[in-house]
């Protein structure tokens, strides 16, 4: 099974599964784009990368799990390696969630304008990948695990 690791490490566990819904990622995109004006780019790194982490989290529970534990974005990392996704972004995506978690909790990271674009453009191109493989993968009561 592809996740039984992480449901043994205790990193995920079993939800009843949902429907996956993109209209909040959509604003969370939307909301960091306008941010771009404020030329607060720390802030837009970090409600662009909370976008793709809302996504990952849909689509969990679209495939009936979620991330526990104190390294609840970390685990939702792990879970997403398992899937045929761009391991490019994800990679990319992860290397955010720790500039986010600096700036966020020790408020160290500085971001430039461009890699805030960066940020939104791969976001906006990740959620369309994550959506697409929801569409993809439909499998009505299909257990993928």
């Amino acid at each position: 099974m592809k996740f039984e690791e992480l449901l043994s490490k205790n990193k995920i566990e079993k939800v009843e599964k949902t429907e996956f819904e993109s209209k909040s990622v959509e604003k969370d995109i939307e909301f960091a784009k306008a941010g771009m004006t404020t030329e607060n780019y720390s802030r837009v790194m970090s409600v662009a990368y909370e976008a793709v982490l809302r996504a990952i989290n849909k689509l969990m529970n679209c495939l009936g799990y979620r991330a526990i534990g104190k390294e609840h974005h970390k685990n939702a990392f792990e879970f997403i390696r398992k899937l045929d996704l761009d391991q490019n972004q994800i990679d990319f995506f992860d290397k955010i969630r720790v500039k986010r978690n600096n700036f966020v909790y020790r408020d160290t990271e500085e971001i430039s304008k461009q890699e805030a674009e960066e940020i939104i453009e791969n976001a906006e191109d990740f959620v369309h990948k994550i959506r697409t493989f929801v569409q993809e993968n439909r499998t009505g009561d299909k257990d993928d695990d």
